[in-house]
């Protein structure tokens, strides 16, 4: 869907809130308030949309009627996932709508899935899928006497559903959540089976076997991306299952030609992005208008992929802002 010659692109910005939030739309108190001026400055201001799942239905017209809707919405926002907006949003992308993150593609590149995807690619480590806890009973242990593990919950944020294993002899494990504020804790099998066990539930409940990576503790760079293109980076430098810190530090932000990032920079432009998309199936215009992906140092001079987001990317550096919207406007 594309606007008439002349006639002013209408897009949408969606993000969770209350029936308050709903009620105010205004674009000025939402974290997004930078974003809604550059589009307003490049004349073409943005709507806010303000979902949940209770006036899903009433949104349909608002999102009919917009040309492009940029969406950040978590996998799991209030305990619920997101099942009914992907059902509207996949309505009305077949409608003609430009939807970033498009749900096929945040179901491709947005889990903790892609790690097994790419596990042979120049960026991958050692992964396995793990189906139930049968199969986590029949193959964690032997992995654990390489050294600890790392299971993840096919999809979630935030840490939740992460957890760092290690085998510390006599039927005893070690284990620490990513979530913040967790401690390590030790426990038998059927205690760590417990702790595991919400990731296998539902009919797609899977999780994620990765190795641990000893040089976590350097610190985690994330690279935003604008499609195909560099738009900025963040690192932090103590992050979840941090060996000496139970609470993530802040994670500072850069630009996209900032110093020190370089190599990471034209590994990513020079050939990963395009790897990653080619084996993932995705065209270059299926790749959300921003997403990020997360980045520990592996042995010698490797990066290791850590994770994708495309759900919910928020925070974003500032130097993202104008590639988005460049990008959102060109897509019209």
């Amino acid at each position: 869907m594309s606007a008439p010659r002349g006639a002013q692109a209408r897009i949408a910005l969606l993000y969770p809130g209350s029936a308050e939030a709903r009620a105010r739309c205004d674009p000025a108190e939402s974290r997004f308030a930078a974003l809604f001026d550059a589009f307003a400055a490049a004349g073409c201001p943005a709507t806010p949309v303000v979902y949940d799942d209770a006036w899903a239905d009433a949104l349909r017209p608002e999102l009919l009627a917009v040309q492009a809707v940029l969406v950040w919405h978590n996998p799991i926002e209030g305990g619920r996932p997101r099942t009914r907006l992907d059902a509207l949003l996949r309505e009305v992308a077949a409608a003609g709508v430009l939807v970033s993150s498009h749900p096929d593609t945040i179901l491709a590149l947005g889990t903790k899935d892609v790690l097994l995807a790419v596990r042979d690619l120049p960026f991958g480590s050692d992964c396995h899928r793990i189906g139930h806890l049968e199969q986590l009973a029949a193959e964690l242990p032997a992995r654990l006497r390489q050294g600890p593990r790392v299971i993840k919950r096919w999809r979630g944020h935030s840490g939740i559903g992460v957890w760092k294993i290690t085998a510390a002899g006599d039927g005893q494990y070690l284990v620490r959540h990513a979530q913040r504020g967790s401690q390590e804790e030790r426990c038998d099998w059927q205690g760590l089976a417990e702790r595991l066990a919400p990731g296998f539930e539902g009919p797609d409940g899977h999780c994620i076997d990765q190795a641990w990576q000893p040089r976590l503790s350097e610190g985690m760079w994330r690279a935003y991306l604008v499609g195909e293109q560099v738009a900025g980076f963040g690192h932090q430098a103590i992050n979840a299952l941090h060996p000496e810190h139970p609470d993530p530090g802040p994670r500072l932000y850069h630009p996209a030609d900032a110093a020190g990032f370089e190599a990471l920079r034209q590994q990513l432009e020079g050939g990963w992005v395009a790897l990653l998309r080619e084996r993932l199936g995705l065209r270059s215009e299926q790749l959300p208008l921003l997403w990020d992906a997360d980045f520990l140092r592996g042995p010698g001079e490797r990066w290791v992929l850590c994770e994708v987001n495309v759900s919910s990317v928020s925070p974003f550096p500032p130097s993202a802002i104008a590639p988005l919207v460049a990008a959102t406007l060109a897509s019209l």
